[in-house]
């Protein structure tokens, strides 16, 4: 005769490694930018052992995936599987990667949506701090040098319709604030646009386009303002566009200018 087990609806079995995976998942999945291991295994309440192992088996079966700043969710997870776009912007952070690190500068990438600037990555260091973004882009973004590269790069209805919705304030003395001068400086669409200590007091900004058939953005690094100047500013644009390229062919489309979404 087989045993039979009584089943308690109140308290199911639980697979604790199953449970651990989710937690370790959940807390990845939540962050908007790679998390430590360390970071990880405190959210989680985890040894730090015990997360190693998770995120193993997890970056195995590609669940996760492992950059230089930490782990964010990959392309096998279910999140991510129905947005290949998702999928496209954790494979493009390795380029800001590659420019925050031959530059020593902090590396920003923005886009167009919905007749709004957002941010989308930030990745800096200890050598190469970022901005701090103290005011939002809504109220900002005209004083930034990626919120100039965007606007520059919509057709002039559009742009005199984001700043008829943002009005130009001021936030340091340098900071345009007349419409007719700022719409005069992007009418060109500048293939290289600059802050110069307009958003911050004491850092500079430099931003190219990253545009494609489905994608509106810019790429951006940001730097103080007593240090490049002249041609290394050039010399930073250089790497930046080059960049914008290898982005453009992540983002999964050739480049071409053109209105955003």
């Amino acid at each position: 005769m087989q045993p039979t087990f009584a089943r308690d609806e109140r308290t199911p079995t639980l697979i604790t490694s199953v449970s651990r995976a989710l937690a370790v998942l959940d807390c990845v999945g939540s962050a908007s930018r790679p998390l430590p291991a360390k970071f990880i295994a405190r959210a989680t309440a985890l040894s730090l052992g015990t997360t190693y192992n998770v995120l193993r088996t997890l970056a195995h079966s590609n669940y996760v995936v492992q950059d230089s700043d930490g782990f964010v969710l990959g392309p096998a997870h279910p999140a991510l599987a129905a947005d290949s776009g998702a999928v496209a912007l954790a494979q493009g952070r390795a380029v800001l990667n590659g420019i925050r690190d031959e530059l020593r500068v902090a590396t920003y990438l923005s886009r167009y949506v919905d007749g709004e600037i957002e941010m989308v990555d930030i990745v800096d260091g200890p050598l190469s701090p970022r901005v701090d973004l103290w005011v939002g882009l809504q109220d900002g973004a005209h004083a930034t040098a990626f919120g100039k590269q965007i606007l520059a790069q919509l057709d002039p209805q559009s742009r005199l319709d984001y700043i008829t919705r943002h009005p130009l304030e001021e936030l340091t003395p340098y900071t345009i604030c007349s419409p007719r001068e700022f719409l005069r400086r992007l009418e060109p669409r500048p293939a290289v646009t600059v802050d110069l200590q307009e958003y911050a007091l004491g850092f500079t900004c430099l931003a190219v386009p990253v545009a494609t058939s489905s994608w509106l953005g810019a790429l951006a690094v940001s730097f103080p303002a007593s240090g490049a100047r002249g041609t290394l500013h050039q010399d930073y644009a250089k790497v930046l566009q080059d960049a914008a390229t290898q982005l453009a062919v992540v983002l999964g489309v050739n480049p071409e200018h053109g209105q955003g979404q």
